[in-house]
């Protein structure tokens, strides 16, 4: 294997010093949309997270993550990953199949399902595990391996994680400035401070991630950190022209994406999520409901085409100034820095108004006890007929009033046993778990459950009389 290119060398040489990155993201960073940031500033791209296991395991997901082309340069591949062989096993893969300029190991998701997976941010405590995982790339490969990561509580410990992975081979660090539990809805603001402690600390190129929803943002943080390059993931999904200091109208975004998205084919699920996050503020508008059902039950790019040339139709004579605009009562409560039309950031509520969220229900709910009120404690919750809705069905109503809710308790069949709703191809009418006890009860069996209790039985009974005729036969002749 030929010696590696020096850190700075193989930034400068290899990924052109590139300034700004859009970030890796789930089922988000396809190859239609990184050719779409490419077009709008963006000098370096990273596949979406890939997970290793599944990787190695199954071709459809491996030949899915391999989409690219020429073009589509320079380009670090993304994966999870918590074990050194099976890591390898993916890259190997990779750099057989495909061109790419270098391995990114995520160690720094927060979601739920990387703590079930036990990867991403649930391993930076597992140092001796981390340094394995980049060693493992950096002593077998040509390919360099880079790592994306969160800070922690205290910048000393982040600075050592830091210099740690340095030692292990990373050739480039990316430091998210959210500590592990900032996400949802204490997401709150990167801390570029410590950002910065980490850029002063080792000696490889780092790329900040963390606040960047527009361009003088990106350039104020590298300016403030001394960063070599700024990553942008949420800001980049609601304005991919966000590098080149463009805020242009939703719908021209939209059409140049819709565009690349036939040229470069994925999932519909990952385009659906493309357009709700650009449209996202004209879609709060009640008169706009009709084109959110479109996009959302649309089963095709054309019907996706048409939701946009509605959004349009509708929006184009305010960008003219054919019309005057009126802001309506459902952005009012957004502070929108530009009309609702251009691209723009989703800005999130501090985490200081959800905590005082919760404080008042909380506070609510303990006076309600206090008075023994059980439907306060509850919390219960009625439509407009006076009938118990639950609140995730009340937070899907006030998104969208005309919603419809098909397959309500009313229309139902509902189990015998115990009321709750019974399996729709029961053969008992009762729900899974109530037929299983029937059919354990009663030796039963269930088509629509796939209970086989009575045949199973049956069929251990046969075996059973089998096994002694052939006992007392043996012994007659003996």
């Amino acid at each position: 294997m030929p010696p590696k290119l020096e850190p700075y060398e193989f930034f400068e040489k290899v990924l052109k010093s590139p300034r700004y990155v859009v970030a890796p993201m789930v089922d988000a960073s396809e190859l239609a949309w990184r050719m779409l940031g490419r077009k709008y500033g963006a000098n370096l791209c990273f596949t979406p997270m890939w997970h290793s296991g599944v990787f190695i395991r199954d071709p459809k997901y491996r030949q899915e993550a391999l989409q690219t082309c020429p073009q589509d340069r320079p380009l670090i591949v993304q994966f999870c990953a918590n074990d050194p062989n099976i890591f390898r096993k993916a890259v190997e893969l990779t750099v057989s199949a495909m061109e790419c300029d270098a391995i990114d190991l995520n160690i720094g998701c927060p979601q739920v399902i990387a703590r079930r997976g036990h990867f991403g941010s649930f391993l930076q405590d597992e140092w001796e595990l981390l340094t394995k995982l980049v060693r493992v790339i950096h002593d077998n490969f040509d390919v360099p391996i880079t790592c994306k990561l969160r800070v922690f509580d205290d910048v000393e410990r982040t600075v050592k994680y830091a210099q740690m992975l340095e030692s292990a081979g990373a050739q480039i660090l990316t430091v998210h400035g959210r500590t592990r539990d900032q996400k949802g809805a204490l997401t709150g603001l990167a801390d570029w401070e410590k950002i910065k402690a980490v850029k002063q600390a080792v000696k490889v190129p780092v790329i900040a991630n963390g606040n960047i929803q527009f361009k003088t943002d990106a350039d104020r943080c590298i300016a403030l950190t001394g960063v070599d390059g700024v990553m942008s993931a949420e800001g980049h999904l609601t304005n991919p022209a966000l590098f080149a200091d463009l805020n242009p109208p939703v719908w021209d975004m939209c059409e140049e994406y819709l565009d690349l998205a036939e040229k470069y084919p994925c999932p519909l699920s990952y385009s659906r999520g493309h357009l709700f996050k650009m449209l996202h503020h004209l879609l709060q508008i009640k008169e706009n409901f009709d084109v959110r059902q479109i996009l959302a039950k649309g089963s095709n790019l054309g019907q996706f085409r048409e939701g946009v040339a509605l959004i349009k139709e509708r929006f184009l004579p305010y960008h003219t100034s054919e019309k005057t605009w009126v802001m309506p009562d459902e952005l009012k409560s957004y502070n929108l820095r530009l009309h609702p039309w251009l691209c723009q950031p989703y800005e999130r509520p501090p985490p200081e108004e959800h905590l005082k969220k919760l404080k008042e229900i909380q506070e609510r709910e303990k006076a309600a006890k206090a008075q023994e009120d059980p439907n306060q404690i509850k919390r219960v919750l009625l439509d407009k007929d006076g009938n118990e809705i639950s609140r995730k069905k009340q937070k899907k109503m006030e998104r969208n009033p005309f919603k419809k809710f098909p397959n309500s308790r009313e229309q139902c069949v509902l189990c015998q046993s115990c009321q709750n709703p019974a399996g729709t191809k029961c053969d008992h009418s009762r729900c899974r778990k109530c037929c299983r006890q029937k059919c354990y009860d009663d030796e039963l069996d269930c088509a629509g459950h796939r209970c086989q209790v009575k045949t199973r039985r049956e069929a251990a009974r046969r075996h059973k009389a089998l096994e002694q005729n052939e006992g007392v036969a043996g012994k007659q002749i003996e």
